[in-house]
């Protein structure tokens, strides 16, 4: 059976994966952290209500489960909510968001002992997986233990698809363990049906990511903090979630735009928080007046770069900006989310390489709220016309949020599922 072969494979590799941990822990100490978790050891809570486990991963899906976390808390007082992720971002986001009204713990590896360890201790009767989370033990064995399996949010990608479709049986046996798909496009619950999804449990639910709140108490810490910048003459450019050699790429076109805009600011915000220091560096060796946001430094009228090296703040510093840049999108990563840009009503700019958000990119692209570039050329062009038009620039923006706007609705789709599933408990 191939599982029994992954898992045997799994098993060799673990000594290897645990090496690797130790190696990124040098740079961020937290991988080191709590590594038994991962193993499935771990001290459950002393309670005894039924359990909902929901999977996150990272900081982006953690960040995209938020609200579907706060209305499964409100909607099912009765139960407790687990909550893994396998990133130390994401369970400092967990710990950030949600305090101690769920229980957080590092997710298992895909190995058949920590697996069934892990579901021994938290028995959970439900598990949420968000986006396109399929490993083969974890489905097996939850399937195994009597735990209902749903697939929210879920995303499939024509790569990923690809990739899966070389793996058939394994793929048909991992969807058939799943109780409910909720796609969030007709392309994503297609690529579901090939590998073999039974039709009668997949809906096409939308993305939570549409569902995207700016409460008056975020639009007003925002408008502070331009006001504490002084930014209501300056052009603010926000290139958010970059990867290694996208922040050169970023820099660049800076520096060319800022001949023609000399008072023009650039908030950079790199994905991966290891990373912080290098790409400070990078700024530092271009010349530039840098301030560090995790050190809360001032910003002052000489001040030409932010380096958003904190979490958990990105989605409301696109607001301080006039114009967003996706990062992952101009290297082959696919892109991510561009809807907390567009949740602020303002353009959005990406590169060639969105095809983890294809959906999405297409349907601000066809309302005119996103715009494609092919290279640094590109992008500076965008830069003058948006910022050397304001009607242009407002009605591009509005263009993006209301897409946003019409595309509402999957949040309620996702939990009038999970209520379906939880039947009488609901």
């Amino acid at each position: 059976m191939i599982r029994i072969a992954y898992s045997a494979l799994f098993i060799v590799l673990l000594p290897f994966m645990v090496l690797r941990m130790l190696l990124r822990s040098r740079r961020a100490p937290a991988y080191r952290q709590r590594l038994l978790e991962r193993f499935g050891f771990f001290s459950p809570p002393d309670d005894a209500r039924p359990c909902i486990w929901i999977h996150a991963v990272s900081l982006g899906e953690t960040l995209a489960a938020r609200p579907l976390v706060e209305r499964l808390l409100e909607a099912f007082p009765g139960h407790r909510l687990l909550v893994t992720t396998t990133t130390p971002t994401g369970s400092e986001q967990v710990q950030r968001l949600f305090g101690d009204r769920v229980f957080h713990v590092y997710a298992p590896w895909d190995t058949p002992g920590a697996v069934k360890r892990f579901l021994k201790r938290a028995d959970p009767g439900l598990l949420v997986l968000m986006e396109t989370e399929l490993w083969p033990n974890l489905l097996h064995y939850s399937k195994r233990s009597g735990c209902q399996i749903v697939l929210a949010n879920a995303r499939l990608s024509a790569r990923s698809a690809a990739g899966y479709a070389r793996l058939a049986r394994t793929s048909r046996e991992m969807l058939g363990a799943l109780d409910w798909l909720g796609a969030q496009s007709s392309a994503d619950a297609d690529r579901f049906l090939q590998l073999g999804m039974n039709p009668a449990r997949i809906s096409v639910t939308g993305s939570i990511k549409f569902d995207v709140q700016l409460d008056d108490e975020i639009r007003d810490r925002v408008e502070g903090l331009r006001e504490q910048w002084a930014l209501a003459q300056r052009p603010v450019i926000i290139f958010a979630s970059t990867h290694e050699g996208e922040e050169a790429l970023a820099l660049s076109a800076f520096a060319a735009f800022k001949k023609q805009q000399t008072s023009a600011l650039l908030l950079l915000a790199p994905r991966h928080p290891e990373r912080f220091d290098a790409v400070y560096a990078l700024c530092m060796d271009a010349g530039l007046q840098v301030a560090r946001r995790s050190q809360s430094e001032s910003v002052d009228a000489d001040t030409e770069l932010v380096l958003l090296d904190s979490l958990g703040e990105l989605s409301q510093l696109f607001g301080v900006a006039d114009i967003a840049v996706i990062g992952g999108s101009f290297i082959s990563r696919g892109g991510h989310n561009p809807l907390e840009a567009a949740a602020w009503g303002m353009p959005v700019l990406c590169g060639p390489s969105m095809f983890n958000f294809e959906d999405i990119t297409e349907r601000l692209s066809e309302a005119g709220g996103l715009k494609r570039c092919a290279d640094e050329a590109q992008l500076v062009d965008q830069f003058e016309l948006l910022l050397g038009d304001e009607n242009e620039k407002r009605r591009r923006g509005a263009a993006a949020l209301m897409v946003l706007e019409k595309n509402r609705g999957a949040l309620n789709a996702l939990l009038t599922g999970v209520k379906s599933l939880l039947g009488a408990h609901s």
